[in-house]
């Protein structure tokens, strides 16, 4: 399939590209940093952004798109489900 834009160069502001379930955890880090979070079951969610900061986040609604560079999704603290990382 052609892709008119394959020789464009990405940047943040554009179109995901790929993406990955998140599964909550204490203990682990992404295999990647996010462009934006996907949140298909609405709720609180508590991440640590790449800047190393952490945020909770609360009442995010179902099929949120967030635009956040996050490193990591905590269980603790998370009451979101269905949450996918865009890259």
């Amino acid at each position: 399939m052609p892709d008119r834009f394959a020789h464009m160069q990405a940047s943040l502001s554009g179109p995901a590209s790929s993406g990955f379930a998140i599964t909550p955890s204490d203990g682990s880090d992404l295999p990647e940093t996010t462009r934006a979070l996907y949140v298909g079951t609405g709720g609180n969610l508590s991440v640590r952004m790449l800047s190393g900061e952490t945020l909770a986040l609360s009442n995010v609604s179902s099929g949120s798109l967030l635009p956040l560079r996050v490193t990591r999704v905590f269980a603790t603290g998370t009451t979101a489900a269905a949450i996918t990382g865009l890259v």
